[in-house]
């Protein structure tokens, strides 16, 4: 199936509810509020047309600009050989994206490390803590406004962010 027509039965089924629709995209995907994100999830998973079995990969992505955050799910039908994308929106002051680690296995990691490195939380999660930073590191690294400690229970940062912390570094 192609991504257009994988596309046409999700605006069939959802409507307005897929916010944007890029089938002809260099990576075909579709856009989603995370409030109409988990009854999509179970749709793309359940649907025998669709069938999208395999969680490939999730990437968190700040949109500071914005006041956004997005998770991005790529999707694969391993019955049906298609792929699609979906990214799903949330607000960036209290990111929260329903979890989808009961239906793709391979998400529980992948939530906890957008939970550890963006601060999104996935309610519904068996299990979500950091994956990546101790227990106690305060702050999300990859978020676009984060600043990099000078130091950590007494261990310097290195000198290389030095570079960050000038006024003319493009920020």
């Amino acid at each position: 199936m192609t991504p257009h027509e994988i596309v046409r039965i999700l605006q069939e089924r959802f409507g307005g509810k897929i916010t944007l629709a890029l089938p002809d995209d260099r990576h075909p995907r579709v856009h989603v509020d995370a409030g109409d994100w988990r009854s999509v999830a179970e749709f793309v998973f359940r649907e025998p047309a669709l069938q999208l079995d395999w969680l490939q990969c999730l990437s968190g992505v700040d949109y500071v600009a914005d006041n956004k955050m997005a998770c991005v799910y790529d999707l694969w039908s391993f019955e049906n050989r298609h792929a699609l994308a979906i990214k799903v929106f949330t607000p960036r002051d209290t990111p929260s994206i329903p979890s989808v680690a009961d239906l793709w296995p391979a998400a529980d990691w992948h939530e906890r490390e957008a939970f550890d490195m963006f601060g999104i939380d996935f309610p519904g999660h068996p299990d979500l803590r950091r994956i990546l930073c101790a227990d106690d590191w305060e702050g999300f690294p990859l978020r676009k406004d984060y600043q990099f400690p000078r130091e950590y229970h007494g261990i310097p940062a290195s000198v290389e962010l030095d570079w960050q912390h000038k006024p003319d570094y493009p920020g």
